[in-house]
């Protein structure tokens, strides 16, 4: 009787079982091709403190709830959201006043026109500082700053947890080194 086949050493093939990795790998066409976007929040100092990836096709505005959800549960502390006009949903700003989050995002133009072609029944617009917005630059900076790692700028991982390790090594290196420049 020949001998039973013996187990061969190591772990199993894992390859095929990555829990929580999504079926597309954050993979998604968009006008530049195949495409993955990092959506963050980003802080003061244009550090981003909280990241998710999507496909490149994904729009951002169904992610801030997400995002905003995880950083309260993480931080919970109060800030002020700036967004700019593709966050200008008027779901997005219900839940954004259910949860009270000061925010200051601009109305995009059909809103305006939509809101005064009710009249009187339009209401009024909503709250905008133009001033703050001003500082709305931080997350371009940010992303900026994450885009200086050339292993985020052009993802070579293959896997969406692999490219999500990078960004968030990155962006906690970027946070530290912009900590060690503000202390005197």
């Amino acid at each position: 009787m020949p001998p039973a086949p013996r187990a061969t050493q190591g772990a199993r093939l894992n390859h095929r079982n990555l829990g929580a990795e999504p079926d597309d790998h954050a993979l998604g066409r968009s006008r530049g091709g195949w495409t993955t976007k990092i959506h963050a929040l980003v802080d003061d100092n244009c550090a981003a403190v909280m990241l998710r990836l999507t496909a490149g096709q994904a729009h951002d505005n169904p992610q801030l709830g997400p995002l905003l959800a995880a950083y309260t549960a993480a931080h919970g502390r109060r800030f002020r959201l700036l967004a700019d006009k593709g966050y200008a949903h008027d779901s997005t700003r219900i839940h954004l006043r259910e949860q009270r989050i000061a925010h200051i995002i601009p109305e995009r133009s059909d809103q305006i026109a939509r809101r005064k072609a009710r009249g009187s029944r339009g209401g009024r617009p909503p709250a905008f500082d133009a001033l703050t917005y001003r500082h709305r630059n931080t997350v371009e900076r940010g992303f900026n700053r994450l885009k200086h790692w050339r292993g985020i700028a052009t993802r070579y991982d293959k896997y969406a947890l692999t490219y999500l390790g990078g960004v968030t090594l990155a962006a906690a290196i970027t946070a530290y080194r912009l900590q060690l420049a503000d202390t005197p």
